[in-house]
């Protein structure tokens, strides 16, 4: 959408605090003083089985955004295509049930929504959410020396890829399942709590989901205009990746990122091919990325601990080279 907005010209409007040019998480309009709304929009067909679970996690997934942000969701509507025909309504209405379980988990009301009629399910949310327009928290403001967190692991593409084709286990199934179900609240506030001073200074913020953690990480470097050495081996990985990427299960989203993403990037060592896609793998409702000052990190991991929010150090911001990530093997 940006690029296409790119393409037509830039909207020119004062109290856009948030708008298409950095490929930020959503977009934040100022309405006083004290008050700014954050807006977004996602959805996409089933990535499991079983209806319900769908719904709860394309819920988790739309409200990813307004945590990346630093913001409190206020209100959603649903957006939900259905075939007319081969689907029983009952896997509409649990669609919809799972979604609004993860919404009440949000505190969050779903007010209305849209149904059309489509070839194959889909399911997501349009999310209003109301923040401070000093505490927004954006995707820009990487520094030099601040250190990278990132709050889920990896492989929920590679996994529900293997799923669909009979590959993976029922277990390792049910352990990516139940991340994707996680909302990133807890984290939001963590950060909010120790960046709310100065975020503009004190951190930058996105959430991995389709680019995978590769594709956001250079969408935060370009716009803060600096680059970054991560260590391949302290990203955190869930249960049978690493079986399931040595059998090329990626979903071909994954790929695409990989092959986007190739001209900003330099492997410094050994890389399987498989190691690159599980950094570049597309992921739905994963973790957030978090660069924060290195004299606030102890502050932060506090406040991650007292939420009992999962967290790994994965590597470091530094100035702009001629590459924007640089990967390592420790």
């Amino acid at each position: 959408m940006a690029q296409v907005l790119g393409d037509v010209g830039e909207q020119n409007f004062d109290n856009v605090l948030v708008g298409t040019k950095l490929y930020d998480d959503a977009g934040v309009v100022k309405v006083s003083d004290d008050l700014a709304l954050v807006t977004t929009v996602d959805f996409f067909p089933p990535v499991v089985d079983d209806p319900y679970d769908f719904g709860a996690i394309a819920a988790a997934n739309s409200l990813s955004d307004i945590y990346a942000m630093g913001a409190k969701p206020v209100s959603a509507l649903n957006i939900v295509g259905f075939p007319e025909k081969n689907i029983e309504k009952s896997v509409l209405n649990e669609i919809i049930k799972g979604g609004l379980h993860t919404a009440r988990r949000a505190g969050m009301p779903i007010v209305g929504g849209h149904t059309l009629k489509a070839p194959e399910p889909f399911y997501g949310l349009s999310i209003t959410g109301s923040i401070h327009p000093y505490r927004i928290l954006t995707n820009a403001n990487a520094q030099k020396g601040d250190i990278l967190y990132l709050t889920k692991p990896l492989g929920t593409g590679l996994i529900t890829t293997a799923a669909k084709n009979g590959k993976a286990e029922e277990d390792i199934i049910r352990h990516a399942v139940a991340i994707m179900k996680e909302l990133n609240k807890e984290a939001s506030e963590a950060i909010s709590v120790v960046c709310s001073i100065n975020p503009s200074y004190n951190c930058a913020v996105t959430d991995i989901t389709g680019y995978g953690l590769l594709g956001h990480l250079l969408e935060m470097l370009a716009a803060s205009g600096k680059s970054a050495i991560v260590d391949y081996s302290k990203v955190p990985l869930m249960p049978g990746v690493i079986k399931l990427a040595k059998l090329d299960l990626f979903p071909g989203g994954s790929r695409a990122n990989l092959q986007n993403a190739e001209a900003d990037i330099l492997w410094d060592g050994g890389f399987e091919q498989y190691e690159k896609l599980i950094i570049s793998d597309a992921q739905t409702s994963g973790g957030l990325l978090i660069s924060i000052k290195s004299e606030l990190a102890q502050n932060l991991e506090s406040e991650m601990n007292k939420r009992k929010q999962n967290f790994a150090v994965i590597g470091e911001v530094i100035e702009r080279e001629k590459w924007l990530a640089k990967m390592v093997k420790s």
